[in-house]
C-alpha cells in the first residue's frame, strides 16, 4: 500500500529538470536545433549548460592585439534564449593565441578531433592578464546585448574539470601525482577569471571548478578562495557514478548509491572547509561517466536505451530530496551525441540517431510536472520510490518508480494500491507508465528482431517511444499499480 497524504512537508523547487548541451556548436546545426526545439516544445529542460568556445571568439589583429568576434557566440545564445532557456555558461575553450603552448591537445573523445575538427587544448594560459581579460570582455559583451537582469540569473563558471588530464595539463601525470600542478594552475585561472568577470559587473553569479571528481585538487582549490577572499557564489560539480573500466570488470555496476556517495563526500569537504552554506549545482550526472562511449566500448552501457535509466533518474531524485543538502540544479550530460551511427548503442542521449525518444528522456517529462509543493506519503515497500507533490492549483501530480539497488531484473512483480487523501469528488486519475513493456522503444525494437529500421518501422518505434497515459479513471475508484522490476509511474490527480 502506498498512502499519500494532504500534509505538505516543504517547498520543493524542481532542480532536476535541467541539461548539459554538447558539443556547444552544434545549438546552430539543424540536429542540435532539431533537439532544443523538442525541449522546448515538451518542456522538459529549463537551464542549459554549454561552453563559452572562446577559441572561436578570440583572434589577434595585425599589431598583435586581442581582438573579439562574437557573432558565433551571439547566435548560439540568441537562439537559446529564443527557447526560453536558462543558461550556464563554462568560460571554455583555452584559444591557442593566448596558451602556453600547442603542444598538448586532446580530443575529449574516442575520435581523433572534437566535433567540427576541433581539438582541446588543455594548456593554462601564456599571461593570466590575457585570461582575465579575455572573461572581462565577454562578460561585458553578453551583459550589454542580453540586460544584467537577464545574466545575473545565469550562472557562469571556470573551465570544466580541471582535475583531470583530458581537459588540463594533459602532460602532466594523471590521477593524485599531477593534483598539484593542475590545482595550482587553476587557482590562478579562477583568479584572474574572478576579477575580469567582477570587472564587468559584481551582480554576474560565478563558480568552479566544475570539478570531475578529485577531492584532493577540491580542497586546494578551496584553501585558495579562503586564503586569497575570491568570490566564490556556488560551487558546481560533476557527480558520475562509476565509469566504463568498472563496469566492464564488474566491480561497480549502476547504482544510485554511488552517486549518492560521491554527493555526500562532496558535501562533508565543502562542510570541512567552511563553504557548506553555497550553493551547490551538480551540472553534469549520469549513472556512468563517458557519454561517447556505447557497447562497443562497454556493453553494459546499453541501460542508457531502456527502463533501467529512467528508473535510475526517479530514484536519484528522490535520494537527493531526502539528503541533508539538496542541490540547486542537477544536469543531465548530453555529450557525444553527434557521434551516433545507429539508432541504440547506449550513447548518452534523450533521442536515437533517428529521433526516437528514449525512456529516459521521457522520464524527464514525467518529472516536469511535479508540482513545488512536497506531500507526505507511506510506502512499505524499500524498493519503491515515491515523490507526492501538490502545484498552486492544488493538482496532484506523484512520480514513482520500483528499483533493486543494481536495477536487478529479477524483482518480483508486484500489485500495488495507491490511497489519495482529500475530496476526490468529480477528480480524475491518470497514469503514465515506463517498464519494460511500455514506452520503450528499445525493448520493441528487440522484439521486432529489425536490422536497419525501415520508415514505415521507425514510425512505429517513434509511436512507441510517444508518452501516453495508460490509463484514466475516477479518483473515487480504487488505484492498483501493476509494478514490474525498473518501472516508473507519474500519477496525476486533476
Amino acid at each position: 500500500m502506498i498512502k499519500i497524504s494532504e500534509k505538505v512537508l516543504r517547498k520543493q523547487p524542481n532542480f532536476w529538470n535541467h541539461c548539459l548541451f554538447h558539443p556547444t556548436d552544434a545549438v546552430e546545426d539543424p540536429w542540435g536545433r532539431r533537439i532544443l526545439d523538442r525541449l522546448a516544445e515538451d518542456g522538459t529542460i529549463d537551464t542549459v549548460r554549454i561552453y563559452s568556445m572562446f577559441e572561436d571568439i578570440v583572434y589577434l589583429d595585425e599589431e598583435g592585439t586581442l581582438k573579439y568576434d562574437f557573432r558565433l557566440n551571439d547566435l548560439r545564445l540568441d537562439y537559446l534564449l529564443e527557447k526560453g532557456f536558462n543558461l550556464i555558461i563554462a568560460y571554455a575553450g583555452m584559444p591557442d593565441i593566448i596558451a602556453e603552448t600547442c603542444a598538448n591537445k586532446t580530443s575529449v573523445s574516442k575520435n581523433k578531433t572534437r566535433y567540427k575538427g576541433k581539438m582541446w587544448n588543455s594548456a593554462p594560459p601564456k599571461d593570466y592578464k590575457l585570461w582575465e581579460e579575455m572573461c572581462y570582455e565577454y562578460t561585458k559583451h553578453i551583459v550589454e546585448r542580453y540586460g544584467i537582469e537577464t545574466v545575473s540569473r545565469w550562472r557562469i563558471q571556470c573551465f570544466n574539470e580541471p582535475d583531470i588530464a583530458s581537459f588540463f595539463l594533459s602532460e602532466q601525470p594523471k590521477g593524485a601525482e599531477g593534483v598539484p600542478a593542475r590545482a595550482a594552475a587553476y587557482c590562478k585561472l579562477y583568479e584572474a577569471f574572478e576579477k575580469g568577470v567582477r570587472r564587468a559587473s559584481e551582480k554576474v553569479v560565478i563558480g568552479g571548478p566544475c570539478l570531475a571528481h578529485r577531492l584532493d585538487f577540491l580542497g586546494i582549490f578551496l584553501d585558495y578562495v579562503k586564503e586569497h577572499n575570491l568570490k566564490l557564489d556556488y560551487i558546481p560539480f560533476h557527480n558520475y557514478g562509476t565509469n566504463v573500466r568498472l563496469l566492464n570488470d564488474g566491480t561497480r555496476p549502476i547504482s544510485v548509491a554511488n552517486n549518492m556517495e560521491r554527493h555526500r563526500g562532496y558535501m562533508e569537504l565543502l562542510r570541512q572547509k567552511g563553504f557548506d552554506d553555497r550553493e551547490v549545482i551538480y551540472d553534469e550526472w549520469g549513472g556512468s561517466s563517458a557519454g561517447f562511449y556505447n557497447r562497443e566500448e562497454c556493453p553494459p552501457l546499453m541501460f542508457r536505451e531502456t527502463e533501467v535509466f529512467s528508473s535510475f533518474f526517479v530514484k536519484f531524485i528522490y535520494e537527493l530530496i531526502h539528503d541533508e543538502k539538496t542541490p540547486s540544479k542537477l544536469l543531465i550530460c548530453l555529450s557525444g551525441q553527434h557521434e551516433m551511427v545507429e539508432d541504440f548503442s547506449g550513447f548518452r542521449n534523450f533521442f536515437t540517431l533517428n529521433f526516437i525518444s528514449k525512456p529516459i528522456y521521457n522520464s524527464y517529462i514525467m518529472a516536469s510536472k511535479l508540482g513545488e509543493d512536497l506531500l507526505e506519503s507511506h510506502c512499505e515497500n524499500p524498493r519503491i520510490s515515491v515523490i507526492p507533490t501538490k502545484n498552486e492549483k492544488g493538482e496532484t501530480a506523484i512520480l514513482l518508480t520500483y528499483a533493486g539497488d543494481f536495477f536487478e531484473e529479477e524483482l518480483p512483480v508486484l500489485t500495488e494500491e495507491v490511497s489519495l487523501a482529500g475530496d476526490l469528488a468529480g477528480k480524475t486519475v491518470t497514469a503514465f507508465c515506463i517498464d519494460k513493456e511500455t514506452t520503450n522503444p528499445y525493448r520493441l525494437y528487440q522484439k521486432m528482431g529489425i536490422g536497419d529500421p525501415n520508415e514505415e518501422e521507425l514510425r512505429i518505434l517513434r509511436e512507441e517511444g510517444t508518452l501516453k497515459p495508460v490509463f484514466t479513471q475516477s479518483a473515487e475508484e480504487q488505484l492498483t499499480l501493476k509494478m514490474t522490476p525498473n518501472s516508473t509511474y507519474l500519477i496525476t490527480v486533476k
